[in-house]
């Protein structure tokens, strides 16, 4: 039978379990910084990653978000309001959100997405020990940049010169360069290379290319160069010069062909990023990841548009045809 002290000994744990079961999760108040518009697919990709880790919005996890749709300067005054609001960390969509989140200097640790090299852009010291305050996923990869190159060849069988329109303030750009041009001179096609840093300068490059009869376009890809994908498209219809990239948006919107790292995938990786700094791992021990999964999307309307049969190689190799 059980004595009155172990009566209430009982009693003291049983309510100490059922407080300890009442507890409110511990919040986790991260923000997320892009230069798109609210309806980002990798924003979601991001979320339905942080899901099926366990963080629930509304119950253990807090997002801030902020969509600067294009404008600096929004995301200049997005990221000292960050900085106000004192969070665990911040995600960044891409370079132009992340450089101004580290202009504003903060003391908690950003995991960006970035499309340029971090080393060369002063984000890391290395990929395999970042060392800092950030980490993140890069979605340079110069095999990826090289095969592009072959896959122009196999798609247009005819083509003898490809033009290469690059941003130059774009991080690893120059990286980027050497290998297309290794990879062109190992596939006898001659190269002519063109800096486009805004609209303007794209015409003057679309003018030089119609005048040097480039049979073909490869396009490094960036945030500013496909912000001006529909430009790229419309011009390959009137040209009937049809263009290539490293991301599946740039075929979405009319292009050929793109072939390139599934963003969305990589988008999703930076949830075990939060998770890890979350749970205590210091940003600059975690290594900064390169692309994981890569995506071929061909689009057929364009390729009927410019006239072109496409090769069933390419055809049967292709993650997506988009009708």
């Amino acid at each position: 039978m059980m004595n009155r002290r172990n009566f209430l000994c009982s009693l003291t744990v049983l309510a100490a379990s059922a407080g300890w079961a009442q507890a409110p999760a511990k919040i986790l108040r991260i923000g997320w910084l892009s230069n798109d518009a609210p309806n980002s697919p990798f924003f979601d990709a991001f979320r339905e990653a942080m899901r099926d880790l366990g963080y629930v919005e509304g119950r253990n996890l807090t997002i801030e978000s902020r969509f600067a749709a294009g404008s600096a300067e929004r995301l200049d005054q997005f990221a000292a309001e960050f900085n106000a609001l004192k969070l665990r960390m911040v995600v960044t969509q891409g370079g132009p959100a992340t450089f101004p989140m580290v202009r504003a200097n903060p003391m908690m640790p950003i995991v960006f997405a970035f499309s340029g090299d971090p080393v060369e852009a002063k984000l890391a010291e290395s990929f395999a020990r970042p060392g800092g305050n950030y980490t993140g996923t890069s979605f340079l990869s110069f095999d990826l940049v090289g095969k592009r190159m072959e896959l122009l060849k196999e798609a247009l069988q005819n083509v003898k010169r490809v033009a290469i329109v690059a941003n130059p303030h774009h991080p690893g750009e120059q990286g980027e360069l050497r290998v297309s041009t290794n990879a062109a001179k190992s596939l006898d096609l001659a190269i002519d290379y063109h800096q486009v840093r805004n609209e303007s300068e794209l015409e003057s490059a679309f003018t030089a290319i119609e005048k040097s009869r480039c049979d073909a376009i490869d396009v490094f890809p960036d945030a500013s160069t496909m912000r001006l994908s529909d430009k790229f498209a419309a011009f390959a219809s009137k040209s009937r010069i049809p263009a290539i990239s490293g991301w599946a948006q740039f075929a979405e919107r009319g292009n050929l062909m793109s072939y390139g790292p599934n963003l969305r995938d990589s988008y999703r990786r930076l949830a075990t990023y939060v998770d890890k700094i979350a749970k205590g791992a210091k940003p600059g021990d975690i290594p900064v990841e390169l692309p994981a999964t890569v995506e071929m999307v061909v689009n057929m309307k364009a390729a009927r548009s410019l006239g072109l049969k496409l090769p069933n190689s390419i055809l049967v190799r292709a993650n997506r045809v988009i009708e």
